[in-house]
């Protein structure tokens, strides 16, 4: 039945589809501590500081697993990695119902979650498409990347609804089993190399065997050390990390806890948390086309100082039922949400050359640096002033920062950039 499955579709399309069934899953996992934090406020008297800290550390090792996740799958092939990065979500989500310290929800939802997440990050994608697509590899990373947003959709309302009826235990049951249902299907179907079945990758004309290197991770840090010796570099992580800040630290962690401190019920908010999630995608496929089109730097300012301008409007926007003008605000920061990427991602490559993509990894880093400092910060803000209006407004702020160091990488247009010619590689790489 599979074979005759593969005559008809080519098998990139099916592994295509594995991994975003497993980039949903790993998005709604990475999602679900935002409907705990009341739930376990209220069980066990843990400050919303403590509980955001495990949030933060999980933001953390997911950005910083990412860089190495490619490593892994090179040495190991993507299958192997993905169902161990399944099975380690599925016990760090499925023991927390045992735990009785805020010290084991930081190893279970920070440590364990966090790595397991981190693995099916964007290291992932490249991989992916690197490996199985020449033609459609635009379209398919654009996809996939969108599947983040769509993990959030689904996860989102449902485990809400699970805590609301029943109670944050089933809600982490839950995601243990979705997570471990998965694995059968990668096992299956999630092949490491086309030519592990004799075939080319999608739109090519030759079997590749593949390259298996040792140094993958030698080569990350390589390019995290010359990248770091540009001006480029600091002005795009700066941005990236304020990004994350004001996306997954702020917003994707204690909307819903700020949403309830204003009479909002969990379900609702969560559904208005997926909601940013559903025109996220719309957003994300918006924004690559206008990368194709208009310069990178105008765009991510404009995508800045937009944000900004939205947050410092937000603490006006919460009551105790939802208002038209949040549901405009919805729409607008889920257009918003990731259109950061497409544009950061052509940056890195018309700076960094062939190096981009693992410099992209870096960069990427530090925006969940960004969203795990923010998402403690406004636990403690919270904590100690009773709302979180003071943390809305100092990210907006930032935002607004953020546009003005993307604008900054319009000086000295006239060469490489500020990457070095070694960092640079073709002469194709210099900024337009």
């Amino acid at each position: 039945m599979l074979f005759s499955v593969r005559r008809l579709v080519h098998p990139a399309w099916l592994v295509a589809a594995v991994a975003f069934v497993a980039l949903i899953g790993a998005a709604g996992f990475r999602a679900t501590p935002s409907v705990l934090i009341h739930p376990l406020h209220a069980e066990f008297g843990w400050p919303l500081a403590t509980i955001s800290a495990a949030v933060s550390v999980n933001l953390l090792l997911f950005g910083l697993t990412a860089p190495f996740a490619a490593a892994l799958m090179d040495r190991f092939g993507i299958r192997r990695v993905v169902a161990a990065a399944l099975l380690l979500v599925s016990l760090g989500s499925g023991l927390t119902v045992f735990m009785r310290t805020s010290a084991e929800l930081i190893l279970l939802w920070g440590v364990l979650v966090g790595v397991g997440t981190g693995s099916m990050a964007l290291a992932f994608v490249a991989t992916v498409t690197g490996r199985w697509f020449v033609k459609r590899r635009g379209l398919v990373t654009g996809v996939l990347t969108a599947a983040g947003a769509t993990g959030q959709l689904v996860f989102l309302p449902v485990l809400a609804l699970l805590v609301e009826r029943s109670s944050w235990r089933t809600a982490s049951l839950v995601v243990a089993g979705a997570a471990l249902a998965v694995v059968p299907l990668v096992l299956w179907l999630l092949r490491d190399h086309p030519s592990d079945l004799g075939i080319p990758a999608y739109g090519g004309t030759e079997v590749v065997p593949p390259v298996v290197s040792g140094g993958a991770a030698r080569r990350a840090v390589s390019a995290l050390r010359d990248a770091s010796k540009t001006r480029a570099f600091w002005l795009l992580a700066g941005g990236f990390a304020i990004c994350g800040a004001t996306t997954n630290g702020l917003v994707g962690t204690h909307f819903i806890p700020a949403a309830h401190d204003h009479g909002m019920t969990e379900t609702t908010a969560a559904s208005l948390l997926a909601l940013i999630g559903l025109f996220d995608i719309a957003g994300t496929i918006a924004s690559g086309w206008l990368t194709d089109r208009f310069d990178s730097r105008v765009l991510l300012g404009g995508y800045y100082a937009l944000r900004g301008g939205s947050l410092l409007l937000l603490p006006a926007l919460f009551g105790d039922a939802v208002r038209p003008s949040m549901v405009v605000f919805i729409l607008f920061y889920g257009l918003d949400w990731v259109a950061t990427v497409p544009p950061t991602v052509a940056l890195c490559r018309e700076y960094f050359g062939d190096r981009g993509a693992v410099v992209f990894g870096w960069v990427f880093a530090s925006h969940q640096f960004g969203a795990a400092l923010a998402a403690s910060a406004a636990g403690i803000v919270r904590d100690q002033l009773g709302n979180y209006d003071l943390a809305w407004y100092v990210a907006g702020v930032l935002a607004i920062g953020a546009a003005g160091l993307s604008l900054m990488l319009f000086r000295r247009r006239g060469g490489v950039g500020f990457a070095s010619p070694a960092m640079a590689g073709a002469p194709g790489s210099a900024p337009r």
